[in-house]
């Protein structure tokens, strides 16, 4: 839902239309450098989106509640895919369908990390005003 050709809406709006300032968590995944193939980020990547819309679909997650970002790469470039949860800032290494499953399930449903997958925690814990 980015910027198109003929899109003459703000940058406000587009982020108001993906739900940005309403979310509760970020999830960022890597899908490429060198730390995994192409092939199996873009597979991660593609179940990480299709598990989402099927717990909002289940009643068990507001499609709004997670952003999701596909990143190029996330500088660790070791234990690939890498997966991070914000706002707790925990990094997961060895994200793959399995283990994007167990993250959902665990940390973001459950609030419990998946410690044997997490290798770093980076909390984000200033506030931010809006408009500031």
């Amino acid at each position: 839902m980015g910027r198109e050709e003929g899109d003459d809406r703000s940058e406000a709006q587009v982020a108001a239309a993906l739900g940005i300032g309403r979310y509760r968590k970020h999830i960022l995944y890597c899908t490429g450098g060198t730390c995994v193939p192409e092939a199996e980020g873009s597979s991660g990547w593609n179940h990480l989106k299709s598990r989402l819309r099927q717990l909002g679909e289940q009643g068990r997650l507001d499609p709004l509640d997670v952003f999701r970002t596909k990143v190029g790469c996330l500088r660790v470039c070791r234990g690939g895919p890498i997966l991070v949860v914000y706002p707790e800032g925990v990094w997961y290494r060895g994200a793959t369908p399995e283990i994007i499953d167990r993250i959902l399930e665990e940390h973001v449903l459950g609030g419990k990390v998946v410690e044997s997958h997490a290798f770093a925690h980076n909390p984000l814990t200033c506030e931010v005003e809006p408009g500031a």
